[in-house]
């Protein structure tokens, strides 16, 4: 199946044609992720205040309608204050730059974010006393800036998309010697990208320690830096026994597809216009590709429609979760039906499923637009 399949659900899915699960995780894979590099992550981030691992929900009624035998949605709502795994990342890459440099003296950071991230960084900056300005695409919604803002960083709003906005940023920051703290990685650009997506690893080794054993890992794409920090996770301990990983995308932001369905490092233009707004990214990082290319199983994309119903489908189960925090449930959703995709995945009623909640609703007034619930009120049901 090394043509993309169009599914009823509006999905697309596609077996990645560059795998090779024989291919060892070696010097040159360990060179951008390892374990040791995971741990000493974990082992920072866990002594942050406020910090407990992400609870791990059994989704019971959708495993018994997918007809597999467990689903386990990480909930990253309740990552610290940020509700958003991106915590993991940006936060502890500044840690780093300041650990490197010995003060923070003098440090400014900055970065292009679709919400997320820059959070995260602008997070990370006020703990360490660093200065962070932070660039946002125009559509990019109010409250998100906001949220932002609310920690300190000069937010600086620029015109077209998340591309646009991270040119913005390194050409500001080549100007005035800023550093950039971003999560996508460029030519000339990629040691503290590795350090972003090194944290994101905690998200594994947290699944670990709480009992997963996942058959199947079906996780966001955006710019690939979450998906190769589980996959590299997976992969280096596991081998060619590691889980199927499957990367999800939203139909109108899919660098990760189209570099999979051409058997390269691709861009995608336009207005990447989705509701999953932290995956509105029309370039891969070239690390996380170099990861994913030969490493992934498979690619899968959906249509805003499948993430608002996840979303939907998630409230009455006291989950307040974001529209791009659901993608990689919602992708699994729109293929579990299919049965040429289930035999190409091997998906069946012993099947694991991990899909990881990236997010929580970090804008609430957007939330309540697609729940029709307070996000608030949602969570308290939880209690």
């Amino acid at each position: 199946m090394s043509d993309a399949l169009r599914l009823p659900a509006g999905a697309t899915f596609l077996l990645n044609p560059a795998l090779d699960r024989t291919l060892a995780y070696g010097p040159e894979q360990r060179a951008i992720l390892s374990l040791d590099g995971g741990a000493a992550a974990y082992r920072a981030i866990s002594r942050w205040d406020g910090y407990q691992p992400t609870p791990l929900i059994a989704l019971e009624a959708m495993a018994r309608a997918a007809g597999v035998g467990v689903v386990l949605y990480k909930h990253e709502g309740r990552r610290f204050s940020l509700k958003s795994f991106k915590a993991l990342g940006g936060a502890y890459a500044v840690q780093r730059l300041v650990e490197q440099r010995g003060s923070a003296d003098g440090l400014t950071v900055t970065c292009a974010t679709d919400g997320n991230h820059g959070r995260a960084v602008a997070w990370g900056a006020k703990r360490l006393g660093v200065k962070a300005i932070i660039y946002v695409h125009e559509t990019v919604s109010e409250g998100r800036a906001e949220a932002i803002a609310a920690f300190g960083a000069e937010v600086r709003r620029v015109p077209g998309n998340y591309d646009d906005a991270v040119r913005a940023s390194a050409e500001a920051a080549a100007a005035n010697g800023w550093t950039i703290v971003s999560d996508t990685s460029w030519p000339g650009y990629d040691l503290i990208p590795r350090d972003v997506m090194q944290g994101y690893a905690v998200l594994a080794l947290e699944a670990e320690s709480q009992g997963a054993t996942p058959t199947h890992v079906f996780v966001q794409g955006g710019v690939g830096g979450l998906a190769a920090g589980m996959l590299s996770y997976y992969w280096e301990q596991q081998g060619a026994q590691r889980p199927v990983v499957v990367v999800v995308e939203p139909v109108q932001a899919d660098c990760l597809f189209q570099s999979a369905l051409a058997g390269r490092w691709t861009t995608v233009g336009g207005d990447l216009d989705t509701i999953m707004a932290g995956l509105a990214c029309g370039e891969p990082s070239e690390l996380a590709w170099k990861l994913l290319s030969p490493g992934a199983d498979a690619f899968v994309t959906i249509p805003d429609e499948r993430a608002a119903d996840a979303m939907r489908d998630l409230a009455p189960l006291g989950i307040a979760a974001g529209e791009s925090g659901v993608a990689g449930l919602a992708g699994f959703r729109a293929i579990a039906g299919d049965a040429r995709v289930r035999a190409a995945l091997r998906l069946g009623p012993d099947s694991r499923i991990l899909c990881i909640g990236t997010e929580g609703a970090t804008d609430p007034e957007i939330y309540r637009e697609i729940v029709g619930r307070d996000a608030a009120e949602v969570e308290r049901s939880a209690a």
